[in-house]
């Protein structure tokens, strides 16, 4: 789902290009960036990409020619996938399970009736990763010479871990999830299309990045606060206290400081004491998840390698029928922009 702060630090955005990410390196979450490839890397209908025996492709679409655009910015990037998830996120992703089956239902429906608009809105919510989709992603990111870091847990947890560590600059990320671990920044539409068409509209995406420390100083809280804030509107691993949206639960923490006081004063919200929604053993719970996370510290020390063309080529070509020729057209790109020396492969890679 992911924490909904957007009206807490939308006055806090700064406007950015690629200019200002000059040289940093970026820890990625993986798997938010892999359902935005599976979400909008899609035909008119809102069918994914495919190769010639019906898998899935969009994936690895957008990791291979996108994050080669990324690079292309010399911009250093990382990518870090998801562990096994904690326990108190298993309602979460019941109810992601049930959103998906749900819209290919819907996009099913539509597509028979010829509403090709609405089909491809419904798809685009039907988007699954499986294990075979992660395992190959990983596959051609380290062919890709780029640094794979696998998480213990949540993957915006050791994203966050990194910038923390001064391995990472940023995490990239659609969500805000990673201020509630502890990030120290954030930049949102790393990997997006710089125009994107709605209905018959072009919009543009801005680059954006946030700085947790300003968002904290701008709404005079602290991280514990935000995650309190957090809490009672909704997380991952806490659905909110019902008809709490982000401005009634910044409202309450300003008031009474924190969810331990609202419990003890037992406050009514929507007519229901708090009490109802939420005990003090999940709060503390929810809350030691963000501040103190199931986290890989013995991660390899981040390493750009060179390029693996011939691997490239047989995970895009052979397996999945990419074209060859835009492949070795990309692989061109990734190249030069590797050097042809090896000292200049060292200064970036």
């Amino acid at each position: 789902m992911g924490v909904k702060l957007k009206e807490l630090v939308e006055d806090v955005k700064k406007i950015i290009t690629f200019e200002n990410l000059l040289s940093k390196t970026i820890a990625i979450d993986a798997f938010n960036i892999l359902y935005q490839f599976l979400a909008i890397i899609r035909g008119v209908d809102g069918t994914p990409l495919k190769d010639y025996e019906g898998n899935v492709t969009s994936h690895l679409s957008g990791i291979f020619y996108r994050t080669i655009r990324i690079i292309e910015k010399d911009i250093k990037p990382i990518y870090v996938f998801d562990g096994p998830p904690n326990t108190m996120k298993m309602a979460e992703i019941q109810r992601r399970r049930i959103i998906r089956q749900d819209a290919r239902k819907m996009a099913k429906e539509a597509q028979d009736l010829g509403r090709i608009e609405e089909a491809a809105k419904f798809a685009q919510a039907s988007s699954k990763l499986n294990s075979v989709m992660i395992e190959e992603s990983k596959e051609l990111i380290a062919a890709m010479g780029i640094p794979v870091i696998q998480a213990a847990q949540d993957g915006e947890a050791q994203a966050a871990f990194l910038v923390q560590n001064g391995d990472a600059w940023a995490v990239a990320s659609q969500d805000y999830d990673s201020f509630l671990f502890g990030a120290h920044r954030i930049v949102r539409n790393l990997s997006q299309n710089r125009q994107r068409k709605v209905k018959s509209t072009t919009i543009s995406i801005d680059l954006e990045w946030f700085n947790l420390n300003q968002v904290l100083k701008y709404n005079h809280i602290s991280r514990e606060q935000l995650i309190d804030i957090g809490i009672l509107s909704g997380v991952d691993f806490f659905p909110g206290v019902s008809g709490v949206g982000t401005k009634t639960a910044f409202n309450l923490i300003k008031e009474h400081d924190n969810l331990e006081n609202m419990l003890e004063k037992n406050i009514i919200i929507r007519k229901k004491p708090i009490s109802e929604s939420i005990d003090l053993d999940t709060i503390r719970q929810v809350r030691e998840i963000f501040l103190n996370p199931t986290i890989n510290k013995d991660y390899p020390k981040p390493k750009w390698k060179r390029p693996d063309s011939d691997k490239i080529k047989e995970i895009l070509c052979e397996r999945h029928n990419f074209s060859e020729e835009r492949v070795e057209s990309a692989l061109i790109r990734l190249k030069k922009k590797a050097g042809t020396t090896q000292k200049r492969i060292d200064s970036f890679f």
